[in-house]
């Protein structure tokens, strides 16, 4: 996997989208590697017939993790998540393709030489905007810098206010 570098994003850039095909067994693999036993994320009876939906959805781990793996498909191994925050609007239901998609907001360093890309992302089904967020990652500032080798004063994950 090729290793991102600082130099290689700017405001604007699309991150490339990812597609996946949602199954029931992504929704309930996906709760119990979560240990949420919730009904909602796993039995189709109690989702639909007492909570009101059409069927089993991901849960909110689950979408975190999905986020994750979103943004550190496009960074590679050296890309390390500071930040990352979303908001559900609707639900993932198994049976659709979810589609994620993300545009850096901001590139900076900041002043212990940290590179850091800021990100919003929109993940998607049959055209609706099922979950918004926003990631800061990580990036190194050249091919020797390594964001996982940071520590103390020299992580500051939180963006400058």
């Amino acid at each position: 996997m090729a290793k991102l570098t600082l130099d290689q994003v700017h405001e604007g850039q699309e991150l490339p989208s990812l597609r996946y095909d949602i199954t029931t067994t992504t929704v309930v693999l996906g709760a119990l590697a979560a240990r949420d036993w919730r009904p909602m994320h796993h039995d189709y009876h109690f989702a639909v017939e007492r909570q009101g939906t059409k069927d089993i959805f991901l849960s909110t781990p689950n979408q975190a993790s999905w986020f994750e793996r979103f943004v550190t498909d496009w960074t590679g191994p050296t890309g390390r998540l500071g930040r990352i925050r979303f908001r559900m609007r609707d639900s993932v239901y198994p049976g659709e393709t979810m589609v994620m998609e993300g545009v850096v907001r901001k590139v900076e360093v900041d002043d212990v030489g940290c590179g850091w890309a800021e990100l919003d992302i929109t993940m998607s089904q049959s055209g609706r905007t099922c979950t918004l967020g926003y990631a800061r990652v990580a990036l190194p500032t050249e091919p020797a810098d390594n964001p996982w080798a940071r520590h103390g004063d020299r992580w500051r994950p939180a963006p400058a206010e």
